[in-house]
């Protein structure tokens, strides 16, 4: 087993819009409910589209007037604003903010330049790849997003694709829907178009590029790391802007959909994104999930090397002290306002080792004409102790069958067995001993049918949100094999690592 590394992961989202541009929610807003639940965040204004289409096409003019009028706000003033509220919010090893923003194009894909200056200027481009020209010799990473689309219609074209420290990684995962194949989970269901195979991850691994993989949530209701629509990990020894950008620029990255899945995933004495060389590759892997785990792969040149599964229904430990993790969610009820929570969850017995908040804003993932501007609402976690932490939320409606739109926090407890987890808030209390809900969740409506309601999720031991693997390959397939991770677990939070590339000796 490789010895422990000094590496840490941190979370933050590094793709996201608000009404600096075109979106919803207020810019201070945005980095406030970024504050609450990520470590770094680039809150992202639309900049420019070189290639802008439909003059001709009246059915476009709506979406070409809000793209080009929000362009003109941002070179009016909306820049300035915007530079000066991301170094307000900067606070070295607290909270980092990076200056960022996007630039569409029908022929290469949509892209967002990240800046390590906290005063970078807005470069402007004739079209993307003159915007990687003019990166050249500066600290600027341009990142493509939702790349599974057409070719032509804002999808990647990989032929575009430069290796190096320009484009260290790319996004796989967004509210678009996730482009590691055109296969699988989270299929494009934008009116951007369907997804196709010569955009995605595995077609660009396939063609011998090495890059490391990403998610952000490319959001546009001001709610930056808005859970379950795509969050960046990376690994690095601090919370300085330094570490940071250079585990960035070292592909040194994962992805996840919500859940802050932790990958340790060594290959040799590689970390994810690095090279080696050896024709034997001691394969190390150790996963801590905050739910339980549906399977792991190891995935070799596209194929799947070792798939280890988690259990169908997590077995509640022997013992009677146990540490477990315990998802609460607020939401569902049938109004159009917003439900107000406030109130606390505690345990009588034993303690609280962390609250992991899992916070969503509005599900928008661009404009629709006619929506009128909201107020985005910051979910809080006021406080936490060892025995309760007090929050402050606030849940919609979710606005169909298959969207979420519920808060929820995940308590990582250590408990007996008898101990009670209890939840007061807006004038009525519930409880339920960690026995029962090891044995399966329980809800409760605040006021009857069809209103709003408390979820305590089935307690998860230890034993079903961790697992350890290791193995040996002694089987190279190609001058370079490419190897990555990808971890399902049950309640359908995904993470990938990015690939660790193996050269044949």
């Amino acid at each position: 087993m490789p010895s422990a590394s000094n590496l840490k992961m941190y979370w933050g989202d590094l793709h996201n819009h608000c009404n600096i541009t075109y979106g919803h929610g207020d810019m201070r807003d945005a980095f406030e409910a970024a504050k609450g639940q990520l470590d770094f965040v680039s809150v992202t204004p639309h900049a420019m589209w070189p290639d802008i289409p439909g003059a001709d096409d009246p059915r476009l003019k709506w979406v070409i007037d809000y793209h080009t009028g929000a362009f003109k706000r941002l070179r009016e003033g909306g820049y300035e604003k915007y530079v000066k509220m991301t170094n307000e919010y900067n606070k070295e090893g607290e909270f980092l903010t990076f200056v960022g923003y996007e630039a569409h194009s029908m022929e290469h894909g949509d892209h967002v330049a990240l800046n390590y200056d906290l005063d970078a200027p807005l470069v402007e481009c004739t079209s993307i790849e003159d915007w990687k020209e003019k990166a050249k010799g500066h600290k600027v990473f341009v990142t493509p997003h939702h790349m599974g689309y057409q070719g032509g219609y804002r999808g990647y074209n990989w032929k575009c694709f430069t290796e190096g420290d320009i484009t260290p990684f790319v996004e796989m995962y967004s509210r678009h829907g996730l482009a590691e194949s055109d296969q699988g989970d989270y299929p494009y269901l934008h009116d951007m178009g369907p997804r196709q195979w010569e955009g995605t991850i595995q077609y660009g691994l396939e063609l011998g590029n090495k890059f490391g993989i990403m998610a952000s949530t490319d959001q546009h209701s001001g709610y930056p790391g808005s859970y379950g629509d795509g969050r960046i990990g990376v690994l690095a020894p601090s919370l300085t802007r330094d570490a940071i950008w250079e585990a960035l620029r070292t592909r040194h990255v994962c992805a996840a959909t919500g859940d802050k899945i932790i990958i340790d995933f060594r290959l040799n004495d590689a970390f994810m994104g690095d090279v080696v060389r050896g024709n034997s590759r001691r394969i190390y892997l150790n996963v801590t999930g905050e739910s339980c785990i549906d399977y792991v792969d190891i995935v070799k040149n596209g194929q799947i090397l070792a798939r280890m599964s988690g259990p169908l229904t997590p077995v509640a430990p022997e013992g009677d002290t146990v540490r477990c993790k315990v998802k609460v969610d607020f939401g569902w009820n049938r109004e159009e306002k917003y439900v107000h929570w406030q109130g606390k969850l505690s345990v009588d017995k034993g303690q609280i080792h962390s609250v992991t908040p899992c916070f969503r804003g509005a599900a928008f993932t661009s404009p629709q004409e006619g929506e009128t501007e909201f107020h985005t609402h910051v979910n809080r976690i006021v406080s936490v102790g060892n025995k309760e932490t007090e929050l402050d939320m606030y849940s919609s409606k979710n606005p169909n069958t298959t969207t979420a739109a519920m808060q929820a926090v995940i308590l990582d407890v250590e408990m007996p067995k008898d101990g009670k987890v209890i939840a007061e808030f807006n004038g009525k209390k519930f409880e339920h001993t960690l026995g029962e809900l090891l044995e399966g969740s329980r809800s409760h409506f605040m006021i009857g049918w069809l209103s709003e309601a408390i979820l305590f999720n089935r307690a998860m031991p230890e034993s079903c949100f961790t697992l350890e693997h290791y193995m040996e390959d002694k089987e190279p397939q190609r001058d370079t094999d490419y190897y990555y991770v990808r971890v399902r677990q049950r309640d359908g939070q995904w993470a990938w690592s990015s690939p660790i590339w193996a050269e044949r000796v």
